[in-house]
């Protein structure tokens, strides 16, 4: 409970919850307090294909067809950075249990690992898949990270 309060605030702001849209916009709202969204956010070239809120909070993550990983603040939606490295459209990403590391799956057959504090460059590619690759997540403890591919492979691979 204390975490969640820590994560949710005591003042009443409450939850916070992002959709996607087909204008390749996103929306931020806080379903508890109001109806309307509390912004609008821009800045992907097509269409946006997951969302996902950091473990802590602090962050979101946006991943799309214009083949960018876009860093959010997880409180007010402002946008922190970009993560370009992918030939193809990412399809999914995921966050590290310490909130520190994210990981990108895309349809060029790799999975990138970005460090939040900087996402000019992956800290790792990680190659193997022969086909696109939709799915990943991490273990509990963070030191595997698992992901699914069109070539019909699942793929273990150690942090």
């Amino acid at each position: 409970l204390n975490r969640y309060t820590e994560l949710v605030g005591s003042n009443g702001d409450g939850e916070r919850l992002v959709s996607g849209s087909d204008d390749f916009t996103m929306f931020m709202w806080s379903p508890q307090v109001d109806k309307s969204p509390l912004t609008r956010l821009v800045g992907h070239q097509q269409l946006i294909n997951h969302i996902a809120f950091s473990p802590d909070g602090r962050y979101f993550a946006s991943a799309s067809f214009d083949k960018k990983v876009k860093l959010w603040c997880g409180k007010t939606g402002r946008f922190l950075s970009t993560c370009t490295g992918h030939v193809g459209s990412i399809y999914q990403v995921s966050w590290s249990a310490d909130s520190h590391h994210l990981v990108s799956a895309s349809k060029d057959s790799t999975l990138k690992l970005w460090n939040v504090k900087d996402t000019k460059k992956a800290v790792n590619t990680l190659a193997g898949h022969e086909d696109e690759v939709y799915t990943l997540d991490w273990s509990p403890n963070g030191s595997q990270l698992a992901s699914g591919s069109k070539d019909r492979t699942i793929k273990i691979w150690h942090h």
